[in-house]
């Protein structure tokens, strides 16, 4: 039976699942309401009180921060690779304290998941066609086949 402290034991997983959300962020557009005047790099300064939007899309194919955005590399999450990059230029799930149960929760549920999952899942031979909304979705669903496995691969 598997236990919790297993899932640690998968690191090129969690490196894969950080990669997926990296390329296909499930949150595009997150929002904050300015409590303080913030001062940006160039010296522009954004007003307290202003409703501030971030686009996580963006940002996690920012080629700046990102080599290669559209290309899938699970070796980005290696811890090696992940030094010095900034927390935010990773936020599938948005940012701050409370988001960090969440993460942690939706991290540990969808490990589980892909580590249960026996029979190989690919995904149809057509690209789905992105559509942004406040939840990053494809047009039409994402269809998946199912192929079962042969006899060398049990």
């Amino acid at each position: 039976m598997a236990e919790e402290d297993d899932l640690a034991q998968l690191p090129f997983l969690t490196m894969c699942i950080k990669e997926s959300l990296q390329l296909h962020p499930p949150i595009t557009v997150i929002s904050r309401h300015c409590t303080q005047d913030v001062v940006l790099p160039d010296g522009q300064v954004i007003p307290k009180g202003v409703l501030s939007a971030s686009s996580v899309f963006g940002t996690h194919h920012n080629p700046s921060v990102w080599p290669d955005p559209e290309v899938y590399n699970p070796f980005r999450f290696d811890p090696e690779n992940i030094k010095g990059r900034s927390p935010l230029a990773f936020i599938p799930f948005s940012a701050g304290p409370t988001n960090r149960i969440g993460q942690t929760f939706a991290m540990t549920e969808m490990k589980v998941v892909l580590a249960l999952t026996l029979l190989p899942v690919l995904p149809d031979e057509e690209e789905p066609r992105k559509k942004p909304e406040l939840i990053l979705r494809t047009e039409g669903g994402l269809w998946l086949r199912v192929e079962p496995l042969s006899a060398g691969q049990q």
